[in-house]
């Protein structure tokens, strides 16, 4: 028994020197199995086809969390796998060319939408040295560099705009790193051959193997200004003289890219300095657009069912005054009828990071704006409000400085010809003298305050007001000045403020200037009032202008009135103005007619939904019968589970005599009179088929295929289909490339001869068997919100209403991550209607436009409305054109 107690006692003794080698033990095992699971994923290099990719998704994206795989590259290209090299691609590198691109920064090169993969241009160069001599372009120049020794090398790199310059440790692209650079911020430099100007352009030391060949990568922007230079040298570490270019002997290619297709993209390297630092979403984005708002998401809430809806409100014909059934409208001008639909809450598509000076969101013309800012937005503070401290009052002295200016007027008189005076004159009680109009004079004669007024608050003998139309002189002449209202409080205030003497005193001071100059008075007699006035305005003005000073005043307060702009708007467009986006519906109108509506919802279904929140409202105006909203809300059920309600209901307006209005009672607004209209609803389960047409533009092609790809992805919407017409492109295999793509479904049409976008769009809809299908009418350039098919649904209804949403058109080197661009007004190419309404319309004109483009969309737009349907038109968030320029695009005709 004690032999048995004895271990024990020894195994308590040491229980801490136990419990530590337990956990080695089980930290050792971790280690193990973590290192077999990462030999089953194939994370070695070269262990297999989507070891590449894997491997460098890890080394780039673990240095920048920031960074989202998903959103920067798509899963077709795990599939890379690096070429094989062979001996006769030494003596060139790769260049790739990325055109019509602005920007000065690497930074803004990589938010080209085709960088890395879709060049505009592929080619090979012979050293690292380049000027193309062109404007508006990146570069990636790419290959293999083969040292001529072994050695510690240095790198420099030298360009117009920035540049940088990568290098592996090895002929794998994964082991890239950033060795040297010309500037991060756009606006760095220098010229051809100074690799000095910056401590960024030299790399530290670098030990290389002439027996060994290394992955290196050079990345240029260059701007409008200038053609740009770019240009990468090296040198021993301890070597005397200075860097040599990089020439032919050093380099090698990394992929021959002769006969390649623009969608042929697996020879091109993605490594980290094409992906170093791009962002799907920028946290501190200045685009308020880019804020996460429940509508962009709302499409993933079930629906409540219709059936839950049926009989909550009575139901009534939908027949809006403003449509032009039967009515003839001259050609292009229906686009002119469209009206806006208002929104609430604020969808922010204000591009407020877009508006400087020239605004016109305000009332007031941009010039105005400009040159009186905010000055009838302040009402300035009474001086029983301020601190007696805080008002500034002129100098005294200063001003008497000023009186002593001679100024404008020319005496010659019989006993004093050669008498010049020039002198700037208060207004004074002698009789003969006149009003001098200026803009800011103090405490002369009596006290002058920078207010303008029409009526003295002096007696009948002294005004010195600005302008007036009446003479304050009784009995003088009056020469029409007119002046503003003074403010009694304000001249009170300085007339018995200590810090100023009676003024009199200076009058009569100036009284005997009079008498001592009594020439210059006479001369003032004998000469023209209007010529001597002009000169001396002209004078005054000169010198206030080139002597002004600015006044501080610490204590000016003032107060101000709350400012709706928004309620200022009204829905008629505004095709000068693209920067204001939707126009807001106000909460005191939504949040009363979304009660009644879910009183009415209560009554009929007791305790079944409460509302959760209000997540969109649209209203159209129909000033004449009432207006049509459409609430989508969420509510939540009896068992706790979030719903959306999306519906559309309509606002009667109530008939009958006007009341007169009682100024004395508060009246209480009426209930609001809704109910259902008859047929005007959406369907959730209508299959939408997005049709473009194409010829020759690869690039777009294929992003336009990974967008389509991101949507079914994102939203698991199986009833949108992709329908492509191809007028025999020579760039790329559309159809094969349908094929190797992820979408559940699409349709390919093969057509021959030149571009016709009408002809295009029709052959499309011609392919679309269910005619209560929506078609939407597209564009190639886009980038498509994640609610862009549910949005299509929710706008359009079947014999009553199209869609037509405002997008967003990018500026040159912008990216959908930081919004800057303007709202295309005046494009309706971007349409959904049902096929059935298509069809009624007579579809697209091929006729008319058949040998060319533009100009289609708003002829179409006029026979809709001939037709008896209405327009919806807001503006979609996170709907976007791309930029890109007209060269190369559908302009040469085949004979």
């Amino acid at each position: 028994m004690i032999a048995v107690i004895s271990p024990l006692k020894t195994l308590l003794r040491n229980s801490k020197y136990l419990l530590f080698g337990t956990i080695l033990l089980l930290g050792v095992l971790v280690v193990f199995y973590e290192m077999a699971e990462t030999e089953s994923w194939g994370l070695n290099p070269y262990t297999d086809d989507n070891s590449w990719w894997r491997a460098m998704v890890d080394k780039v994206f673990s240095e920048d969390h920031q960074t989202d795989p998903v959103n920067v590259l798509d899963d077709r290209r795990s599939n890379y796998t690096p070429p094989t090299w062979k001996p006769e691609f030494k003596g060139r590198a790769n260049l790739h060319a990325f055109e019509d691109w602005c920007g000065t920064s690497t930074a803004a090169l990589r938010k080209n939408g085709h960088f890395p993969l879709y060049p505009h241009t592929r080619t090979t160069v012979k050293k690292l040295a380049i000027s193309p001599k062109w404007s508006n372009y990146g570069l990636r120049i790419f290959g293999y560099l083969h040292p001529h020794t072994n050695g510690e090398f240095v790198f420099a790199v030298s360009s117009e705009d920035n540049s940088e310059f990568w290098l592996s440790s090895d002929d794998s692209p994964l082991n890239v790193k950033l060795l040297a650079w010309v500037g991060k911020t756009g606006t760095e430099w220098a010229v051809p051959g100074e690799f000095g100007k910056y401590a960024s352009q030299t790399s530290g030391s670098i030990m290389l193997s002439s027996q060994r060949r290394y992955f290196f990568e050079v990345l240029f922007v260059q701007d409008d200004k200038g053609t740009g230079h770019v240009e990468v040298a090296w040198k021993l570490l301890n070597q005397d003289f200075g860097f040599t270019i990089i020439d032919s002997k050093h380099i090698s290619l990394f992929a021959s890219e002769s006969g390649l297709l623009p969608s042929d993209v697996s020879t091109i390297p993605q490594t980290a300095a094409s992906h170093h630092h791009i962002l799907s979403k920028q946290p501190g984005a200045t685009a308020d657009m880019l804020r996460e708002d429940p509508r962009d998401t709302f499409y993933r809430v079930p629906l409540v069912s219709s059936n839950f809806l049926k009989g909550v409100l009575a139901d009534c014909s939908y027949e809006p005054s403003y449509t032009l059934k039967g009515v003839h409208l001259p050609l292009y001008q229906g686009a002119l009828t469209v009206r806006y639909s208002y929104i609430y809450p604020n969808d922010y598509t204000r591009l407020t990071h877009m508006e400087l000076d020239e605004n016109c969101f305000y009332p007031e013309h941009p010039s105005d704006m400009k040159t009186n800012r905010f000055s009838k937005y302040m009402i300035p503070d009474g001086p029983e409000e301020k601190s007696t401290t805080g008002v500034y009052f002129a100098n005294p002295l200063q001003d008497e400085q000023e009186d002593s200016d001679l100024k404008g007027v020319k005496s010659v008189l019989n006993d004093a010809k050669d008498h010049v005076v020039r002198r700037r004159k208060s207004v004074s009680d002698y009789k003969k003298d006149f009003p001098v109009k200026r803009k800011k004079s103090v405490l002369d004669d009596a006290e002058y305050f920078p207010v303008r007024r029409r009526k003295s608050v002096f007696d009948d003998k002294k005004d010195f007001g600005f302008q007036r139309r009446r003479s304050v002189f009784d009995g003088e002449e009056d020469f029409g000045f007119r002046r503003r209202k003074s403010v009694p409080e304000i001249w009170s205030g300085l007339r018995n403020n200590p810090l100023f003497p009676n003024t009199y005193t200076r009058k009569h001071l100036w009284e005997k200037e009079i008498e001592k100059n009594m020439p210059l008075q006479l001369d003032l007699e004998m000469s023209s009032p209007t010529a001597m006035r002009g000169k001396m305005r002209k004078k005054r003005s000169e010198e206030e202008e080139k002597n002004a000073l600015p006044v501080v005043n610490w204590n000016d307060t003032f107060q101000v009135s709350y400012q709706d702009f928004q309620a200022l708007r009204s829905h008629h467009v505004n095709f000068g103005c693209n920067l204001v986006g939707n126009v807001q519906l106000s909460s005191s109108e939504t949040l009363p007619l979304v009660k009644a509506f879910m009183d009415r919802l209560e009554a009929k279904r007791p305790g079944l939904f409460r509302l959760g929140r209000v997540i969109n409202v649209v209203k159209r105006v129909d000033e004449v019968r009432g207006s049509r909203y459409l609430l989508e809300l969420e509510v939540i059920d009896a068992s706790g589970k979030l719903l959306r309600l999306s519906h559309y209901i309509y606002n009667l307006n109530r008939s009958g005599r006007r009341r007169r209005r009682d100024t004395t009672v508060k009246e209480l607004k009426p209930p609001p009179l809704l109910c259902n209209p008859v047929d005007f609803q959406w369907n959730p389960a209508a299959t939408v088929h997005i049709i473009v047409p194409v010829k020759n533009q690869a690039r777009w092609v294929q992003q336009l295929i990974t967008e389509m790809e991101r949507l079914f992805k994102e939203t698991q919407d199986t009833n949108f289909n992709l329908i492509i017409t191809d007028y025999s492109s020579s760039d790329m295999d559309v159809k094969k490339a349908l094929e190797k793509s992820s979408l559940h479904r699409y349709d390919y049409l093969k057509l021959s001869g030149n571009f016709e976008r009408s002809a295009g769009l029709q052959a499309g809809v011609d392919l679309i068997k269910e005619k209560h299908s929506i078609v939407f009418l597209c564009d190639l350039h886009l980038h498509f919100p994640s609610n862009i098919i549910d949005a299509i649904r929710t706008h359009c209804v079947e014999g009553y209403m199209v869609f037509a949403p405002v997008v967003m058109r990018l500026d040159c080197g912008a990216a959908p991550f930081d919004a800057r661009g303007f709202w295309e007004l005046d494009g309706f190419g971007l349409l959904g209607i049902y096929k059935s309404d298509l069809e009624a319309v007579g579809g697209m004109n091929t006729e008319k436009f058949k040998d060319t483009w533009g100009g289609e969309d708003v002829e179409l737009i006029d026979r809709i409305l001939e037709g008896g349907l209405e327009v919806e038109r807001i503006h979609l968030r996170n709907f976007y054109h791309n930029f890109h320029s007209k060269r190369g695009m559908w302009v040469t005709q085949v004979s």
